[in-house]
């Protein structure tokens, strides 16, 4: 019996969403513009089709990569009506989402989510950073929640209702009993996240740190993770796939307080993780490091330092495995404004040779699940 490792390179996309004018995004290409910018060396990958992925999703070429393909590779299109983590990660998983998402105008909070959080966390309110990035709402708000005690409430255009606070001068376990409150009214809306954003320093100084927790509504039906566990194979979620799945599927949890952590986590499951294993894993900081902040050329160096890592996980596959690499969504740190863009993903598989083509996402979970027989 054989393992397969599932790995999200959280928004790396490649273009050529054929919806993509709908979202705003007609042109965004993740890969193709940071590799205009600066060309990509990316050996593993590339030999396994990213380049070709890359001319196949979107007709553009990415500088630096284009090798020979010597693995399985396409790209994938979503069908879900969102460009956001779980709706991708869902139908990567099989599950397409069934309902249009909530998402919060550029307007104050309503009364009754205030009202909810002073009663949950025992404030007198709320300071309410809008739509907003997550660093620079803390920057702005972080010295004000030192002093008043109020939580740095505050949400993107995706659907998201995300809580800054000071691991000390608020409280870790408080923040999290928090959103863990906040987070059944917000799912009874279909707002896919309450997302625990804490931080600590001192005003000029701040950072986040890695104790992040999604509050995730759970998927609508069985996802790949549910139906490995349910046919009596083990299942590993390496970063935040337990947060994103609702910790449904999952027999082992795996988290560190930065990719380079995980990507530990995940070398050490090649060698450790057992017969017949699904190893599910998300590298969250191309998206939230890099993408969110528009820094094209930390985009850059962190695609080659997976490529890396990347090749570290192939150096410990056992015969009959697979490994494949693919995206949820895009974020084109060239584009205008900070949020997500709607591309298709490249899927790269090891273990397997051919083209794939342009897939669905729920394909990559028909890999998955007829290579683990279930």
């Amino acid at each position: 019996m054989s393992r397969v490792f599932l790995t999200v390179m959280d928004s790396v996309g490649c273009g050529g969403a054929p919806d993509a004018a709908e979202f705003g995004d007609a042109g965004a290409n993740t890969l193709a513009h940071i590799a205009a910018r600066r060309p990509l060396r990316m050996p593993v990958l590339d030999g396994l089709g990213l380049g070709a992925a890359v001319t196949l999703a979107s007709g553009e070429a990415a500088p630096g990569l284009g090798a020979a393909p010597q693995g399985l590779w396409g790209a994938a299109t979503e069908i879900s009506r969102g460009k956001d983590t779980p709706s991708g990660h869902w139908e990567l998983a099989g599950v397409p989402v069934p309902w249009d998402w909530t998402y919060f105008p550029k307007a104050p909070f309503d009364q009754e989510i205030v009202d909810a959080i002073r009663g949950l966390a025992g404030v007198d309110g709320i300071l309410d950073g809008g739509h907003s990035g997550g660093l620079a709402v803390i920057d702005r708000m972080g010295e004000e929640h030192l002093r008043t005690g109020r939580p740095i409430c505050y949400t993107s255009a995706d659907s998201v209702f995300q809580i800054a606070a000071h691991e000390d001068g608020f409280g870790l376990d408080r923040l999290l009993d928090l959103c863990a409150g906040l987070a059944p009214l917000l799912h009874a809306r279909r707002v896919g996240r309450v997302i625990a954003r804490p931080f600590t320093g001192v005003p000029g100084a701040f950072h986040r740190t890695g104790n992040r927790r999604d509050y995730a509504i759970a998927p609508p039906a069985p996802t790949i993770l549910d139906r490995a566990q349910a046919a009596g194979h083990p299942t590993h979620a390496v970063g935040k796939v337990g947060d994103i799945f609702s910790g449904r599927g999952i027999d082992r949890l795996h988290k560190g307080k930065d990719d380079a952590a995980l990507a530990e986590h995940l070398v050490r499951l090649g060698d450790e993780a057992e017969e017949g294993a699904l190893i599910f894993s998300n590298f969250v900081e191309f998206d939230s490091l890099y993408g969110h902040p528009r820094d094209v050329e930390g985009y850059a160096r962190h695609l080659e330092w997976f490529d890396a890592q990347a090749g570290r996980l192939l150096a410990r596959l056992r015969p009959g495995d697979l490994a494949i690499f693919t995206a949820d969504h895009g974020n084109d740190p060239t584009w205008r404004g900070s949020d997500h863009t709607r591309e298709r993903v490249p899927v790269l598989v090891a273990g397997r040779r051919g083209e794939l083509g342009l897939i669905r996402f729920t394909a990559v979970a028909d890999l998955v699940s007829a290579h683990l027989g279930f």
